[in-house]
């Protein structure tokens, strides 16, 4: 953490030398934190690529960043301006008195995969069986898995099985191998596990559906504090615009996802790269609408119920703000 944290003092010393270049370019800039390994980078090489920065008239400077935590933690350190973050955390950090807010980003989630052959023809069959999941106890995809189960067998899903708990890789491999009877992972993991016979037994999105909650929520969104809002307002929408207009893009041109094959650990497996490029289809969110976001409300009330505070923090329901008003699409 020392380390992390000197790196985040060295590059803070960098943003007034950042902030004049982009300053005598004529465009607002925009420091914009992207998880190296993240499907979030097909979004953005897609904006460079097209130049819809420039068309919508901002200068994005592109950190890259380890991990999610890392993230959120360059954030509040003010080393960018915008990160991609859930809404579950944004509601967390209100609600303590951290204003951050967010505009959706993706609808894609992951889901229970069973290997070829299984036995588990529904929830109900997991009962002394083996589930990798990818992240922790509190990891949400689990608890909403965990609701699900109750909700069809009346049990608790934990005192039913036995849970290893790993990096999406391992889980993979775990599966693969028989070391594990089904696996809880992310959506573009999956993709990769039905490549080698694997298929889907549930999404998290049917389980959501199943459970009342009325949509798909947007469980990952653009997220920036309040205060950059204020201050970096037309820079922000910009970026925004140019979000959308590369979603738009990638949702209905096929041959703009070409370039990206390599990106995407897919340049030598047409299979996978078509299958990634549909299951992200998938997850495109096409509109925002601040006013209606209920189905992340029935969402978190959820995650509140079965993950408790070690999931949510002290609150019951998602904090006022936490989707920003100042954008709609």
């Amino acid at each position: 953490m020392r380390v992390f944290v000197t790196l985040v003092l060295a590059t803070l010393a960098l943003l007034p030398i950042a902030r004049a270049a982009a300053q005598s370019e004529g465009a607002p800039m925009l420091i914009v934190g992207v998880q190296e390994s993240g499907t979030v980078q097909w979004e953005i090489e897609t904006i460079k690529a097209l130049g819809l920065d420039t068309k919508h008239g901002v200068t994005l400077e592109i950190r890259p960043l380890a991990d999610s935590r890392a993230g959120q933690i360059a954030l509040q350190a003010g080393a960018v301006d915008v990160i991609l973050s859930d809404f579950v955390w944004v509601s967390i950090q209100r609600s303590r008195g951290n204003m951050v807010t967010m505009v959706p980003h993706s609808l894609t989630v992951g889901g229970l995969i069973v290997p070829e052959g299984s036995d588990i023809a529904g929830v109900a069959d997991l009962k002394g069986k083996t589930i990798g999941v990818a992240g922790g106890p509190v990891d949400k995809s689990w608890v909403i898995l965990q609701a699900y189960y109750n909700s069809v067998t009346g049990a608790k899903l934990v005192d039913d099985v036995t849970a290893n708990y790993g990096a999406p890789p391992l889980v993979n491999e775990l599966l693969g191998n028989g070391q594990i009877n089904a696996a809880l992972n992310f959506w573009q993991w999956n993709a990769r596990a039905k490549m080698a016979g694997a298929s889907e037994l549930v999404s998290v999105a049917d389980m959501l559906q199943a459970l009342g909650v009325s949509e798909q929520p947007p469980l990952l969104g653009w997220t920036f504090a309040d205060e950059t809002a204020e201050q970096k307002h037309a820079a922000l929408l910009a970026f925004l615009d140019a979000s959308f207009e590369a979603k738009g893009i990638l949702l209905n041109d096929d041959a703009v996802w070409v370039k990206l094959q390599g990106l995407m650990g897919a340049l030598d497996d047409d299979a996978l790269f078509v299958q990634l490029r549909e299951d992200y289809h998938a997850g495109i969110v096409r509109h925002y609408d601040p006013n209606t976001m209920e189905a992340a409300e029935q969402a978190f009330a959820l995650m509140a119920e079965f993950g408790g505070s070690d999931l949510v923090g002290e609150q019951d329901a998602l904090a006022p703000g936490t989707f920003w008003q100042g954008y709609s699409h």
